[in-house]
This record gives structure tokens, C-alpha cells and sequence, in this order.
């Protein structure tokens, strides 16, 4: 189905100040009107992400400032008025990097949005008051009665605050809808994952729950679904019988920048393979769903996760990797290991880097193996997933044996959002030579706007209650099941930690795994 937005219908709603500033934005719906409810509003994520991606919807002419329905109000423990709040807001804004396009006239209209007050999530009396700031809000200034809770907290908050929710009937839909939008990570194992989806389901229904994943909300990531099964091209070959191999890549330049509390405690395979990379899997591996709808869209990614055998603890030994970064060098700067970065315990076992050998035990994928790899402190800043096609015969080219690579189809999330296509052609010249090209295609040269950040999407899709591209209950479970035993393993002493040097391409350890079968990673120092 093709769909034509109106760009002159998302935007007419808003004043010319914040209307100038959408006009290199691609045209985005209108969203329900309601009230944002930010808890840990003074935090990294609200101000790195949150309200410059609701600040860009308002640009986009998706919000209803000017009818006063839409409302901010933000909670923290540090006392300030809505004043100071909106002023640190500010300064922060004139500079962050996820603004599309900042003007002080704009700014000035979306502010007198922002209200703030002082809350801690622990005690049940700050829900209360909650709950007579959001009545006041809707009586004094016009706020809607709907309400997008967002828990931008520490995941040990995460309980506390969905009870106090519940403790001040903030969870009833009786004036308008509820709903919630908790952060990962879910849990930190399949137990731990389980008491929480309890937690949360005891207060709201999981129509009302939305388990926020930011990868789900990139280009690229959306248009897996679009690029697999809207091309006649593509969509015959996407199985065992032409695929050889898929490699899904998250590499990061930086360390852990100041964040040993949290790192410590998670580790990459937690932070990264447990949420982000199991779901470019279950994207690149699911079947047709009978609607692009929240419930057919999950429930075919949950059988792809159920399909998909947790590992013995002799499978872990041969199909995971471990390890973390040491000394190195970039531009004859000398780089830290991470024993050395600041608040790091001295003996650390924490994983960096994450590489794990996934099979998905069904009709279209037996004997295809999914490698993911994922570090801080690598050589480039690339996520990725390369879909490795089988080898032709190649007998009509026997002199060019070793130039003609399998075709490999290239879908990068960033930093440059596209796809990629390698394939044989001819070379220039008077004998039948063959190698390798490359068709490009960028979201920025190839639609000419600037395709919404992962955060602008998916608070839209709260405000609208459209749920497809977050994680339901069963789906975070499923995943769990695979993770819990490859942490179980590494935690034995038993189990080797490798090391690499940060600013290079990982372990010789990850070479190897995928070098038993004869095939390698994509060279990140090239």
C-alpha cells in the first residue's frame, strides 16, 4: 500500500516560528493530543534526546502547541522552578546536536510547553502529587488529559515508579488514554525480566506498555521490512537456499565515557546483543507478517526468538566470544584500557566486546548462521547487517577465481543510513575480466529531507498507540532465554576473557570463531 502524506496538513497547526523550522524535515502525522510525563527530566536522556526530538516534532508541526494541548511536564529530584528548568533546557539545546534546526522564536513557543516539578520515585507521596499537577495542568491551562508516561530513570527505579503509577490510579484510562514507555535494559536475565513484565502487568495492560528499543526507530532499520518484502528482486532469495551467511555488526570509536557504574553491571553482551542486535536478527530473519500492524509485526519476531535454540555450555564455548579492550593508539594518541577508565575495578572480567554465533532452527534459515559482533574502543563507528549471498560456479571465470567475491547486500544504520549492493561486472577492456562494484543508495541524497531521529518515530508511535516497532512482554522473555545462559558461562572462571587493543578491528578470538567455517568479518580497519 502506498501512502501520501499532506505536508500541509502536518503543518498547519503551527506558527511560523516553529513551522520555518521544519522545512528540511520529512512530513510526519499529527499526534493525539496529551501531556509527557518525564521522569528523570534533569538526566543525560532527557536532555541528549528527548526534548530535542519532541522540540523537532514540534517543528514538524506534529504536536499541538498551539491549540495548548500539548503539555511537558518533567519530574527530577534536583529543586528548581519551571523557569530554571526551561532555562537549563535552553542551554542545552542551542548546541545539542539532534536539533534539526533551532530558532530562539521557536524555542520561545515550545517552552512555554515545558512545566517541571520535584519528585522521587520512591516515594509514593511525589505520585500523589503528580497526580494533582496533571489535574491542575488540565484545568488552569487547557492540558490534555492524556497521558505518556516516560521512565528516562535508572532500571532500578523502573518498579518503584510503575507502582506509584498504580498507587495513584495515573494507570486508569476513565479521562483519557495511559500509557508507558520504559527504557532498557528489561531485566538483566530471563528471572529478573519476568518479575518486571509481573511488575508492570499488575498496573497496565500491555496494550498501555511500551518497552522502548532506539534502533527500532532508525530508517534503516524500519525499511528491513519494506526492502525484504516490497521487491520482487530480493524477496525470493531471502532463505537458506541463496543466503550463506549473515553478519550484523555494532562498533563503536568511543569507551565507556564516564559510565563504569552502569557498564560494570551490564557488559556488552547485555547492553547491546540482549535488546539491539537480537532485533536486527529477528528483522532480517522473520517471515512475511499478515499486516504491518504491532501484533502481527511482533508476533512474527517472537518466532524467530523461539526458534532459536539457547546454547549448551559446549555450544557457548565454540560459538561465543568474550572480551576486552587494552592499550592502544589512534593518531599517536595513546588510548586507555578499560581497567584504566575511571571507575573500573582493577581486576575487571567485563566484557567490551560481544560475538556470538546465533542459528535459527526453522524452514527458511536451517544451517545459516547469524553472526553478531558488538565493542567499545573499535576501530569504526558502523552498525550494519551484511547479508552474504552463496558463491556462483565459476567456471566462466576461472582465471578471476579469487577477485570475484558472493554478492552482499549491505544495510547500514549508521552513521550514514542506506543500503548496499555488491555484485560482478565486467571490466573495461578486450578480455573477459570480472569484480566487484558496488550500487549505493542514502536516505539523505535519495528523498532529499532529513529522516526523523530513532526518538522522534517511536514517541510519535506512542502518542498515536501504534506499538509495532516496540518489544512486547513474551518477545523481551524470549530473548532472555537465549542470553541468560551464554552471562551464566562467561561468570565461570573457566571461560577465557580475550583482549584487543582499543582502536582495532576486535579479538583474534572472533576471527577465528567465524574463520572455522570459513567465512570472516567485514574488516573494520579498512
Amino acid at each position: 500500500m502506498s501512502t501520501t502524506i499532506n505536508a500541509d496538513t502536518s503543518i498547519s497547526d503551527v506558527s511560523p516560528a516553529i513551522a520555518n523550522a521544519a522545512a528540511n524535515v520529512a512530513a510526519l502525522p499529527e499526534a493525539d493530543p496529551c501531556t509527557v510525563v518525564i521522569f528523570g527530566a534533569s538526566g543525560d536522556l532527557a536532555k541528549r534526546k528527548l526534548l530535542p526530538a519532541l522540540f523537532n516534532l514540534a517543528c514538524a508541526g506534529s504536536l499541538q502547541c498551539k491549540r495548548n494541548q500539548f503539555t511537558i511536564l518533567g519530574i527530577g529530584r534536583t529543586p528548581m522552578s519551571d523557569e530554571a528548568f526551561r532555562d537549563a533546557m535552553h542551554e542545552f539545546m542551542l548546541t545539542a546536536k539532534d536539533v534539526a534546526d533551532f530558532t530562539e522564536e521557536g524555542w520561545k513557543e515550545f517552552a512555554n510547553r515545558i512545566h517541571y516539578m520535584v519528585g522521587d520515585p520512591n516515594d509514593n507521596g511525589s505520585h500523589e502529587e503528580l497526580a494533582n499537577q496533571l489535574e491542575a495542568l488540565a484545568n488552569e491551562k487547557g492540558a490534555s488529559r492524556n497521558c505518556l508516561f516516560y521512565l528516562s530513570t535508572p532500571p532500578s527505579a523502573t518498579a518503584a515508579i510503575i507502582k506509584g503509577l498504580g498507587s495513584a490510579g495515573l494507570n486508569e484510562e476513565t479521562d483519557g488514554w495511559r500509557r508507558v514507555i520504559i527504557e532498557k535494559p528489561f531485566g538483566r536475565d530471563l528471572t529478573s525480566a519476568r518479575e518486571l513484565n509481573a511488575v508492570v502487568g499488575s498496573v497496565f495492560q500491555e496494550h498501555q506498555t511500551y518497552r522502548i528499543d532506539h534502533y527500532l526507530g532508525k530508517e534503516t532499520v524500519q525499511n528491513i521490512l519494506v526492502f525484504r518484502f516490497g521487491n520482487s528482486l530480493f524477496e525470493p532469495i531471502w532463505n537458506r537456499n541463496y543466503i550463506d551467511h549473515v553478519e550484523i555488526t555494532a562498533a563503536e570509536v568511543l569507551g565507556i565515557e564516564n559510565r563504569a557504574g552502569y557498564y560494570e553491571e551490564s557488559g556488552a553482551l547485555r547492553d547491546m546483543v540482549a535488546n539491539h542486535l537480537l532485533q536486527l536478527v529477528t528483522l532480517t530473519a522473520m517471515e512475511p507478517p499478515v499486516a504491518f500492524d504491532a501484533d502481527s509485526v511482533r508476533e512474527e519476531k517472537v518466532q524467530v526468538l523461539r526458534s532459536m535454540r539457547p546454547m549448551t555450555p559446549d555450544e557457548i564455548k565454540q560459538r561465543t566470544v568474550r572480551a576486552q579492550y587494552s592499550n592502544g593508539e589512534k593518531k599517536s594518541e595513546q588510548l586507555a584500557s578499560y581497567l584504566e577508565e575511571k571507575g573500573v575495578k582493577s581486576d575487571s572480567k567485563t566484557e567490551t566486546y560481544a560475538a556470538v554465533k546465533f542459528m535459527i532452527d526453522n524452514w527458511r534459515w536451517g544451517g545459516v548462521p547469524f553472526y553478531v559482533r558488538t565493542g567499545k574502543r573499535l576501530a569504526s563507528h558502523i552498525t550494519e547487517i551484511r547479508v552474504h549471498m552463496k558463491r556462483t560456479p565459476q567456471a566462466l571465470f576461472s582465471g578471476d577465481e579469487h577477485d570475484i567475491a558472493p554478492n552482499v547486500i549491505i544495510m547500514q544504520i549508521q552513521p550514514d543510513e542506506g543500503i548496499s549492493v555488491n555484485f560482478v561486472a565486467k571490466r573495461p577492456g578486450t578480455e573477459m575480466h570480472a569484480s566487484t562494484v558496488q550500487m549505493n543508495f542514502r536516505y539523505a541524497q535519495g528523498f532529499g529531507t532529513r529522516s526523523p531521529a530513532a526518538y522522534e518515530t517511536l514517541l510519535l508511535d506512542a502518542m498515536q498507540g501504534d506499538a509495532t516497532l516496540f518489544t512486547r512482554a513474551d518477545e523481551v522473555e524470549y530473548a532472555w532465554r537465549l542470553i541468560t545462559p551464554i552471562e551464566e558461562a562467561w561468570a565461570s572462571d573457566s571461560f577465557p576473557l580475550a583482549h584487543y587493543a582499543a582502536n582495532s578491528a576486535g579479538p583474534a578470538e572472533s576471527n577465528s570463531m567465524l574463520a572455522r567455517e570459513g567465512h570472516e568479518w567485514h574488516d573494520l580497519e579498512k
